[in-house]
């Protein structure tokens, strides 16, 4: 049995190299009476959760595991709620897969997850890496996923505060449900909003909600969509009139386009979270390489075996797919790399400003963007051979 084992990052939103902005708590304009916290980013990929594409067959452990991180963003998100952690304030998600030619499972334990944490991310586990049978024959395959989440630094909507901070995690907490507003950012960033909010006294829904204007159109579809939310959100009626600013920070791991928000920290955290999904397609599309490699492979001895001439056909079209899922990893490499060296530009923007906390991270984004330069020559050098190797049994 083949058994492979991840840790996927567990710093939600932040990137593990650079130094960090608190965005806990909004600067309060003149009007505000209190300020609010549970204002926590938003990553607008959770709401691609249907778009799960079927693995390459047969399965093995790199393509697992690099499905497995793709999932990132829905499983932490699962974890946001304080009703899916314990006590304690680190909690850790283990997500155990085996196929075999009886079919396949994922298995969620961990520590510091409840029951409903565990359920939550089951069942998103289950619906963006479905599992199918391995070939009959086939040597059973084990994955091993870890996923952690520590309070403070991951993302954690924290209630029983105030109505106020409470309103605002009830929020946070409704945002997964709200994709039909984010509908139109399937590949881009949707834009920072600023919300006004009013709570009246003893009033069990807001008294008013108002957002700043938005240059974009469909920014400002967004604001008009989520306004409309917050209006039909309940709220604990305070027991005196709140008056507080609420902000929508918004990221997209799926995103194709950079971010254009104005600050470079929150560009930074957008880019590491692409470089992360970057990483994962990388992992799957090698996963998907050594796949069709393998299968050449079985054709090759079989023919050799058998010394059957009628295989000379199969093997044309096996190797041709080996050299098609070459050019995919090759494909997946530049796309890690163009995340890597835009990463980079924006660590040496924030340098000019603060050479001690961003050189670190600079230094880091470079070694990353060395090793991955270092892979994709690899894999350029392997898609070559495989072609030619290709081209010569054609002849």
């Amino acid at each position: 049995m083949m058994l492979r084992r991840a840790v996927v990052a567990s710093i939600v939103l932040t990137a593990s190299c650079a130094p960090m902005q608190k965005q806990g708590v909004a600067a309060a304009p003149v009007q505000d009476t209190v300020r609010v916290s549970n204002q926590h980013p938003f990553d607008v990929a959770v709401c691609q959760a249907s778009q799960a594409a079927p693995l390459p067959q047969p399965v093995n452990p790199d393509i697992m595991l690099g499905a497995l991180s793709a999932a990132r963003p829905q499983v932490m998100e699962c974890l946001v709620p304080a009703t899916s952690r314990g006590e304690g304030k680190s909690t850790r998600v283990v997500v155990r897969t085996q196929v075999s030619d009886q079919g396949g499972k994922h298995t969620v334990s961990g520590e510091n997850l409840t029951p409903e944490g565990q359920a939550c991310v089951q069942k998103a586990v289950e619906s963006l890496v479905p599992l199918a049978a391995s070939p009959k024959g086939a040597a059973p395959m084990s994955a091993e996923t870890e996923f952690t989440h520590e309070q403070g630094r991951s993302l954690a909507v924290i209630l029983g505060s105030d109505s106020g901070s409470d309103y605002s995690g009830a929020v946070r907490l409704g945002q997964p449900q709200w994709c039909d507003c984010y509908a139109a950012y399937t590949t881009q960033v949707p834009p920072t909003l600023m919300a006004r909010v009013h709570l009246a006294k003893g009033q069990a829904t807001p008294a008013e909600v108002s957002f700043d204007p938005v240059t974009a159109p469909e920014g400002t579809a967004l604001a008009t969509c989520l306004q409309q939310k917050l209006m039909a959100l309940p709220v604990t009626p305070p027991p005196d009139a709140m008056r507080f600013s609420r902000r929508f920070i918004h990221f997209n791991s799926k995103a194709a386009e950079p971010s254009t928000d104005p600050l470079p920290e929150q560009r930074f955290i957008q880019n590491e979270l692409v470089r992360q999904q970057r990483a994962a397609d990388t992992m799957l599309a090698f996963g998907a390489r050594d796949s069709a490699a393998e299968a050449y492979d079985a054709v090759v001895m079989k023919s050799q075996k058998s010394k059957d001439k009628k295989l000379a056909a199969e093997l044309v079209t096996r190797c041709n797919q080996v050299a098609e899922a070459d050019a995919k990893w090759v494909g997946a490499i530049e796309a890690q790399l163009k995340a890597d060296q835009q990463a980079l530009a924006i660590a040496q923007e924030l340098k000019v400003k603060d050479a001690a906390a961003w050189t670190p991270a600079e230094a880091s984004v470079q070694g990353a963007i060395t090793s991955t330069q270092e892979e994709l020559k690899r894999a350029q050098d392997r898609l070559a051979a495989d072609r030619d190797a290709c081209s010569k049994m054609k002849s």
